[in-house]
């Protein structure tokens, strides 16, 4: 049974979801054009794993146990916990993707007169969307409480660190002067750390 400040929280977070997609998708039409784009098969490694994830988080209470198993229990403080890091996370993701502009892309690519980009939030991490999505699916799984969407979490890391190891060997080709000094003092996906 929840209780209505619960549902506040999840109704918070799934509002959340919706800005950051209606973001991403209002933002994509307005990059530059590609010069070069991964493969399908090299884009293939890590969508599985994100798909995989979402569907261990949104539908876990759907699963058998122990995947359902209620790891967080379902309280208006754990709601408002995953809330505040799910709203934390679509922040610094929003933040990044203006910073980042017409540069952006959905899957690995490299765009006409590409910039390298150290500004705003890239001066901490070198990858901030894909730490705020991580803060956003973590969020989302302390708010829902399952064991199902715990396991979510490190599947997509695991699928970022995927992703972000083909954008840095691109990177590396494209700015072979800059990108090694900026990979020496800024941190892939967590500030100081990693």
């Amino acid at each position: 049974m929840s209780t209505p400040d619960y549902s506040s929280a999840l109704n918070f977070i799934a509002a959340c979801w919706l800005v950051f997609l209606g973001v991403w998708l209002v933002a994509s039409v307005s990059t530059k054009r590609t010069v070069y784009r991964e493969s399908a098969g090299e884009r293939a490694r890590y969508w599985v794993l994100l798909v995989i994830a979402y569907f261990l988080l949104t539908q876990g209470r759907r699963f058998p146990y122990p995947l359902s198993f209620v790891l967080v229990p379902r309280t208006a403080l754990s709601g408002w916990i995953g809330a505040l890091l799910c709203g934390c996370g679509l922040a610094l993701a929003i933040w990044a993707r203006v910073v980042l502009g017409r540069n952006w892309s959905g899957v690995v690519t490299l765009k006409e007169n590409h910039e390298l980009v150290r500004r705003g939030p890239y001066r901490f991490v070198r990858h901030p969307i894909y730490t705020g999505l991580q803060g956003m699916f973590l969020g989302t799984a302390v708010a829902l409480g399952h064991l199902a969407g715990f396991f979510a979490v490190p599947l997509v890391f695991v699928s970022f660190w995927i992703k972000l190891g083909q954008e840095e060997r691109l990177m590396l080709k494209q700015f072979p002067d800059d990108y090694p000094d900026y990979q020496r003092r800024v941190k892939r996906i967590i500030p100081f750390l990693l």
